[in-house]
């Protein structure tokens, strides 16, 4: 740290609290250039912000006291010198919402606690975009006063010149460049007047006693209200399932519903192209910080995008005409370039369970609610015999017995054409989890030789990671 910016912090955090720092400790460096650092007095802490960008600066903290002031949850500002390029705000503490997310996520699930906590960004997301809104003074935004045009061709650029050219990805100038205006035209045709945050993402969100408070603001200008959402839902690295993001945007559409009237139709009809247009963005920025900066953690999150992408082409039809930008992006998800790069791991998991009626159908852990409970009771058991009852469906002589039964294999055919089908359309849809539980009178035998053939069967045609569980026999298999 230059010893003139040391100095400049610690005479301003003097001043604030009437106390010497007796701890500097410098922040991890972030995607900007701004720097942070934790100062501890006696009594007091504060976090000191150090920019050269004297625009930058003014805008955050312009709009820090209006947020305050609307009673929206964002750092407090202590103190300021921009003379010196120094201010002071409080501490939130070093908890991101990324942070939280990955600590609190068991694997690839999304438990409904973490849900809840996205639902209570989504909330406040609300409140910025309308409460926010009113009486804002635009003419502190920084470099725009809107995501208006100009806006939206920096990004595209930004994506075409950082990410498309260094990852070596074909186009036609002249082409590419025509369907980024019409793209443009296209997401301007809503209403454009909600303060739009800009950089609405995990790691802007820090989490402090179980509640949000809300950093890095400082980029908002006037935009559309589809941006800020799609930002969060679709932040790469947080890498939320596709159910959890839907079941979220309709969440929203109901909060905001309890402001104003929401013709839900329109927005989801634009609500993509904006999903689009803030993944090209943030690739850029893995493109410039990654590719062309040496910073590599940022092309970590280039397989998250690229997902994100591929999701968008195989589902989303945009009601605007693009050829070029379709077939660049469709050359990105493709390029062995890319490919380099490693592909986080997300695999459908099928839990299969074998159960007795007896006990009760096995409770789903996943939190995803879907699946399926087939009652074996229906097909000739080996239990009624002597010589079978200390046996089991894993049993070579059990199994025997159901290779002669026509009634077992009509059963599983049947059932297995049910469960393909939602494993294809889940693997289609990125789903997670997928649970099917057989059932039979003692949970022993029908029920077990159901589960262990479904568990075969699903491992051999499909890619997906298997959980056997015989819970009356207490084994759980991999």
């Amino acid at each position: 740290m230059k010893k003139n910016v040391k100095q400049s912090i610690k005479e301003l955090f003097n001043k604030w609290s009437g106390e010497e720092a007796v701890e500097i400790l410098a922040l991890p460096e972030s995607g900007s250039y701004r720097r942070y650092f934790r100062l501890k007095g006696q009594t007091k802490t504060a976090i000191a912000v150090y920019n050269e960008d004297l625009k930058e600066n003014i805008a955050f903290v312009e709009f820090s006291k209006h947020f305050k002031n609307k009673n929206l949850p964002v750092p407090e500002i202590y103190a300021v010198d921009l003379d010196k390029n120094v201010y002071l705000q409080e501490d939130l503490g070093d908890t991101t919402l990324f942070d939280y997310i990955i600590k609190n996520r068991p694997g690839v699930e999304f438990p409904d606690h973490l849900v809840d906590i996205l639902k209570k960004v989504l909330e406040q997301l609300v409140h910025f975009q309308i409460k926010g809104s009113e009486g804002f003074n635009y003419s502190f935004c920084y470099p725009r006063s809107a995501f208006d045009k100009q806006s939206m061709m920096w990004d595209l650029n930004y994506f075409k010149y950082y990410f498309l050219k260094l990852a070596k990805i074909p186009f036609d100038e002249q082409d590419l460049e025509n369907d980024f205006l019409k793209f443009s035209d296209f997401l301007l045709e809503v209403d454009t007047n909600y303060f739009l945050y800009r950089d609405f993402q995990t790691r802007n969100i820090m989490i402090r006693d179980g509640e949000p408070y809300f950093i890095d603001y400082q980029g908002g200008r006037k935009g559309a209200l589809q941006y800020d959402i799609a930002s969060l839902l679709y932040d790469a690295k947080a890498d939320i399932p596709q159910e959890v993001r839907n079941d979220l945007r309709k969440y929203y559409i109901e909060k905001l519903s309890e402001f104003q009237v929401v013709d839900k139709d329109k927005f989801n009809g634009y609500y993509f192209g904006y999903v689009l247009i803030r993944i090209m963005q943030a690739m850029g920025a893995f493109g410039f910080r990654g590719f062309y900066e040496k910073k590599t953690h940022f092309l970590q999150s280039i397989p998250f995008a690229i997902q994100n992408l591929e999701y968008l082409l195989d589902t989303v039809r945009l009601p605007v005409e693009l050829p070029e930008l379709m077939k660049v992006l469709r050359a990105l998800t493709k390029s062995e370039e890319l490919k380099k790069f490693k592909t986080p791991k997300r695999k459908l998991t099928v839990t299969i369970t074998s159960f007795s009626y007896k006990k009760g159908i096995p409770h789903d852990d996943s939190g995803n609610g879907g699946g399926f409970v087939f009652d074996c009771r229906a097909v000739h058991n080996p239990g009624k015999y002597e010589k079978y009852l200390e046996k089991t469906g894993r049993d070579k002589e059990v199994i025997q017995f159901f290779e002669q039964e026509k009634e077992m294999h009509r059963f599983l055919e049947n059932s297995f054409k049910m469960i393909e089908q939602s494993v294809e359309k889940y693997l289609q849809r990125r789903f997670t989890n997928l649970m099917v539980s057989y059932g039979c009178t003692g949970g022993q035998h029908r029920s077990v030789y159901s589960a262990e053939q479904l568990a075969k069967h699903l491992k051999n045609k499909y890619d997906v990671a298997i959980v056997l569980k015989h819970r009356e026999l207490g084994l759980e298999l991999n």
